[in-house]
């Protein structure tokens, strides 16, 4: 099954400036339903009202983390099911671990580029 490029993406970063890099990645991957926000909790009330098909977020954000995020988003019968892609500038191993243990189906290394995020997208989702 081909994946949707018209789904709902929700780019979650406190760095205005990733989020419009994220933004334009996915536009150069033909996905243009993408939606932002700027902390955890602003992602939840949002993810409570929109049914996104892929969640991007960073790890590193106040008050919120990325991880705060995806345990809460695992822990919501309603989401839990929500792809969900971890970004983070470190790769330390306890950070993939705990983000295993939380539910994450991949993880992102900064810096990456469209094809990097693409990999991660299509062993998420499927090919595209």
């Amino acid at each position: 099954m081909a994946v949707d490029k018209n789904m709902q993406v929700l780019v979650v970063d406190d760095y205005k400036t990733m989020l419009r890099i994220i933004g334009n990645l996915l536009k150069q991957l033909g996905f243009n339903n993408v939606d932002t926000a700027t902390d955890g909790s602003m992602a939840l009330q949002m993810m409570r009202r929109t049914a996104y098909g892929l969640v991007i977020s960073d790890w590193n954000m106040e008050p919120m983390t990325g991880l705060q995020l995806l345990k809460e988003v695992r822990a919501d019968g309603s989401l839990k099911e929500t792809p969900f892609i971890m970004i983070t500038a470190e790769s330390k191993t306890e950070n993939v671990i705990a983000a295993k243990q939380a539910g994450v189906n991949n993880y992102i290394v900064k810096p990456f580029n469209a094809a990097t995020l693409k990999g991660k997208m299509t062993a998420v989702l499927g090919p595209f």
